[in-house]
């Protein structure tokens, strides 16, 4: 169901918040830049909101940050805020990439280039991993969770298995598990 699209932002606004993240956020990390600006900055959403739709955006296949901006464009704004946000999101930062792209051919054997791609991806890890350890500590609220978030961390990161079974074993025990837990307290008095 669409929201509320009397209170939400105006379409502009959420064009040109997509616009400046697309636009200043590079080699990543987007999704941490959009958790700042949504739920920090300008609070449009929560961050229960934006973590469910982050898990969202990352289970649909496709580009996360795209179908990270689809959904809180929907959310905000329904389908004419979803389309506003992946344009804001795509659209400006291709058009600088396709200028950066022609430049790049004539300076890229400078050391100088090197450095500033190095730094501009540490700071992109940066703000993944603050992400990533806020997810992990809003889906670690209870035994349960905690050993499913475990059992998958060292599924991938410690054995390296491929991250499509881990992903085909954790995800349909993990929604399995969560079903029966709303079952069980929707049945209680």
């Amino acid at each position: 169901m669409p929201p509320n699209t009397s209170e939400a932002p105006p379409l502009r606004s959420l064009f040109a918040a997509f616009a400046k993240i697309g636009l200043t956020s590079f080699g990543g990390g987007l999704s941490g830049w959009m958790l700042r600006e949504f739920v920090q900055r300008r609070a449009w959403l929560t961050e229960q909101e934006f973590l469910s739709g982050l898990a969202m955006a990352q289970a649909f296949p496709g580009v996360n940050v795209v179908n990270m901006a689809i959904w809180i464009g929907y959310q905000l704004r329904g389908g004419r805020g979803a389309l506003v946000a992946a344009l804001g999101i795509v659209v400006p930062a291709m058009l600088v990439a396709i200028v950066v792209a022609a430049l790049f051919s004539t300076l890229a054997d400078g050391p100088q280039v090197h450095w500033l791609l190095a730094g501009v991806a540490a700071a992109a890890v940066g703000l993944s991993l603050q992400t990533g350890l806020r997810a992990a500590r809003n889906a670690a609220r209870g035994a349960v969770r905690s050993l499913i978030l475990a059992a998958t961390f060292a599924a991938i990161f410690v054995w390296r298995l491929p991250l499509l079974w881990v992903v085909g074993t954790m995800a349909p025990l993990s929604i399995g598990l969560a079903w029966w837990r709303i079952r069980s307290e929707g049945a209680q008095p």
